[in-house]
């Protein structure tokens, strides 16, 4: 059936209105402190229902594809599977993992910048035919090996922010496209549309109009070479906030009628990944070792010493680092902070902190400067928001066990699917109650490595 996975193995804990996801995971802290200390998450899988739902009220009709290099686990694969969303991959594992949920070839694009030629030919092979491309080599790439391939132009964005400034840029301009046209002309490829992207850290709105401009000049330009365009792909960028999906729809939705108006049969797409995933995962972690270190060690570069040296200053190694749950570490700033599972009083002392991974490694620092109570090993620490780019392949580095999951979901929340006409009995096979009062162990059902 559409959406599901034969041997997902896996279960989703339905909540007792009783019962909340800091219960979930007080009783998970509780079962591990007893049997292992392994970092865990809870996932809140009614999140991306009513993610679904803030979506379709405000940016409709512009379809959905979720990007699935931002949180593969089945769990949230099967959800927005049956919710109706698209999918965006970025590789051959990807693609069979959205194949496996019985999601037609049509709603899955290609969207790697740099496809590899035995990737192009198992999208060839499954029908996929969408895929996107910037350059001629990859034009050239596809046309030996996937002939009925359907290309979206990747045009570059005028928007930069400090924190992009480091990280690959993709997309061409204006005038390469005419040239890329030409091209495709010659090797028979089909253009049929365009996608950009506006990166979530962009503060200037103005970048959309800029874009959709842009695009609608492209459009104009496949007219003179008689490709028939059908598709806008906006790219993603949506944090999760629905102040800043409003903002975006504002700037966005007079343009879009006046250069894509409905009349004109183009589909316009978009791919919020962190939108739909990243508030709706915790992850617990447990303090593994701890060290006292002299304080203008701790500090960042350029900042001076402000408090008295007889306060002790604490490094903390946890049993997960950037080499696991927070590889987004490594190119982007952590967009969460930890907060302390066990209660402290509120005039307690809060001292100079760093949180470090378990490789010792010096990349493998979390978290540099934050101030925490004292804590001791086998104390427990919280991290919201971790849904996205933490949860994709399993990295082999240091014997790096990915964590245990819990997937939730609310009564009101299963009310909505079943509301939506989505909830069925096979879905229904992956539920079980959980009642307020419960302790939850790793060894239960809805608990999975995956």
């Amino acid at each position: 059936m559409k959406g599901f996975l034969e041997d997902a193995n896996y279960s989703i804990g339905l909540l007792d209105e009783g019962a909340t996801l800091a219960d979930v995971i007080d009783n998970c802290i509780y079962e591990h402190t007893h049997t292992g200390k392994k970092a865990f998450y809870v996932g809140d899988l009614g999140k991306l229902v009513r993610n679904n739902i803030q979506w379709q009220n405000v940016m409709a009709p512009i379809k959905p594809f979720y990007p699935v290099r931002c949180n593969s686990t089945p769990g949230v694969l099967e959800i927005l599977g049956t919710l109706g969303i698209g999918f965006a991959c970025s590789s051959k594992s990807e693609m069979a993992l959205v194949q496996d949920l019985g999601i037609s070839p049509e709603n899955i694009i290609y969207t790697n910048p740099c496809k590899q030629a035995s990737q192009i030919k198992y999208a060839a092979k499954a029908g996929i035919n969408i895929m996107t491309c910037d350059n001629d080599v990859e034009l050239k790439k596809i046309s030996r090996n996937h002939p009925n391939a359907k290309l979206l132009l990747h045009i570059a964005t005028e928007g930069i922010t400090a924190d992009e400034e480091m990280n690959m840029k993709f997309g061409t301009t204006l005038k390469n496209c005419r040239h890329l046209m030409e091209c495709a002309k010659e090797l028979g490829v089909q253009i049929v549309g365009v996608k950009f992207h506006v990166s979530g850290s962009c503060k200037d709105l103005q970048t959309y109009i800029h874009a959709i401009s842009d695009a609608r000049c492209v459009f104009d330009m496949a007219e003179e070479f008689g490709f028939k365009m059908n598709m806008l792909d906006i790219g993603g960028g949506f944090t999760g906030s629905e102040l800043q999906l409003e903002e975006v729809n504002h700037v966005i939705r007079p343009l879009l009628d006046v250069y894509f108006p409905k009349e004109s049969g183009v589909n316009v797409i978009a791919e919020p990944g962190c939108y739909y995933v990243s508030s709706a995962f915790t992850l617990a972690v447990n303090i593994i070792a701890k060290k006292t270190v002299e304080y203008d060690k701790l500090l960042p570069s350029g900042v001076e010493q402000t408090r008295n040296d007889d306060e002790p200053v604490f490094t903390y190694y946890i049993n997960d680092g950037v080499y696991g749950s927070f590889a987004s570490k490594l190119s982007e700033k952590l967009n969460t902070i930890p907060e302390v599972h066990k209660k402290y009083k509120e005039d307690e002392p809060l001292f100079a902190s760093s949180l470090w991974g378990p490789s010792c490694d010096e990349l493998d620092q979390i978290v540099e400067n934050c101030l925490l109570p004292e804590l001791s090993v086998g104390d427990w620490l919280i991290f919201d928001n971790m849904g996205s780019g933490t949860l994709g392949e399993q990295s082999t580095f240091n014997d790096y066990q990915r964590p245990l999951i819990y997937y939730m979901m609310s009564f009101s929340d299963w009310d909505e699917m079943q509301d939506a006409g989505i909830a069925s009995d096979t879905l229904m096979k992956n539920f079980f109650f959980v009642p307020s009062c419960i302790q939850l162990g790793p060894e239960d059902r809805f608990s999975t490595a995956a």
